[in-house]
């Protein structure tokens, strides 16, 4: 048996981290994302689409966001598609899921118990539902598989083996262990709510399908999960995602004006797509009119859009060079070779002298304390 699983789309997601107008194309761009898994789960010829919760957001959603997805998923028929709601798509009485009829080939799992499905001969799908946005306790606690075959869950929690690794702030909703899986009859558990990429042994959470923020990485996307008689799988990782999220640093180092700064992001970004934050850190000269608003008004026409961040970044003091050049000591020796170095463009020039000046002198700080 095959199946194709994802989670976590969130539709309708507000993009806080966005301007309006490009927050608008990033929800457009979730639609066109649901719209190539459905399309892949027709090509690799699956026998049900799964989707483990959080497929949009509860506070947000609107009837067209109904229509879309009731029409999406119909359109797959007669190929399955289960719901299994999470946090932010929780089942009660103002969702969406209650509000859609739904076409007879989508079955949307509406109890906070495990529940099976009948699905094949022999194989039986154990789904269940968040009920309300926080509190859900453990699916796996007290459950357990009470007929024969091949048991696959599809649920929206958290494998608490894992929390660590996912971004800071993820709230352990729905919390389980995944030695609880095997333990309850379950052969593997296809899962939803870690936005990063987990492959375990009995369970595997796809990570979101298309980019949310900033700083995601791992193998994201829909994975066709291939199912055998003893119940052992297979998985394929597919990158199914509109758009990307890139995180680049550029150093402004030795930059003297607010042009030099610009150029140095668009030779960082020339090869990328997609939205773009950069984090500038270094050292700024002191007379560099840098205003974060002109330069991401400023984007390269081949990004959606560009934000710009403060890291590490310092203004630099101000150093007679002609004074420290007739010096003789290591930092005067220093200046002249710089200055008189014919392979460095001035921008280097200015970066390597700032950047050497401040070593030079944080060592002779401590050497003054020492």
């Amino acid at each position: 048996m095959r199946l194709l699983h994802f989670a976590d789309l969130h539709l309708d997601t507000p993009f806080k981290w966005a301007k309006p107008q490009h927050a608008h194309q990033r929800r457009r761009a979730l639609r066109t994302t649901l719209e190539t898994i459905c399309r892949l789960a027709e090509e690799r010829q699956v026998d049900a689409l799964t989707c483990a919760g959080d497929l949009y957001e509860h506070d947000r959603f609107t009837p067209d966001t109904a229509k879309f997805l009731r029409d999406t998923f119909s359109a797959l028929a007669p190929l399955r598609v289960l719901l299994a709601p999470g946090n932010h798509d929780w089942f009660g009485p103002g969702s969406l899921y209650q509000q859609v009829e739904w076409s007879d080939n989508v079955h949307v799992f509406n109890t906070t118990q495990l529940t099976a499905l009948p699905f094949t001969e022999g194989v039986t799908i154990w789904g269940a539902a968040h009920c309300a946005p926080a509190n859900t306790p453990n699916f796996l606690d007290d459950f357990q598989v009470d007929r024969g075959g091949i048991h696959i869950g599809l649920f929206h929690g958290s494998e608490q083996g894992n929390l660590a690794l996912q971004h800071s702030g993820k709230e352990p909703h729905a919390p389980f262990y995944a030695d609880q899986i095997r333990r309850s009859g379950l052969h593997h558990a296809l899962l939803g709510h870690f936005h990063k990429p987990v492959d375990g042994e009995f369970h595997t959470y796809p990570g979101n399908p298309d980019p949310l923020s900033f700083g995601e990485d791992g193998s994201r996307g829909a994975v066709v999960v291939e199912i055998s008689d003893d119940g052992s799988i297979t998985r394929e990782r597919v990158r199914v995602a509109t758009t990307t999220a890139n995180d680049v640093r550029v150093d402004v180092t030795g930059a003297t004006h607010h042009n030099a700064v610009l150029h140095r992001i668009s030779e960082a970004t020339a090869e990328l797509h997609g939205a773009v934050r950069v984090t500038l850190e270094g050292t700024l000269e002191p007379d560099v009119d840098l205003r974060l608003l002109d330069i991401e008004a400023s984007a390269p026409d081949h990004l959606d859009a560009l934000l710009i961040q403060k890291g590490r970044l310092s203004i630099a003091e101000s150093y007679d060079l002609e004074r420290l050049a007739e010096e003789h000591t290591v930092r005067g020796q220093f200046v002249r070779d710089v200055l008189n170095s014919e392979s460095l463009t001035e921008e280097q020039r200015q970066r390597v002298l700032i950047t050497g000046l401040r070593a030079l002198d944080a060592n002779v700080n401590e050497l003054e304390i020492l």
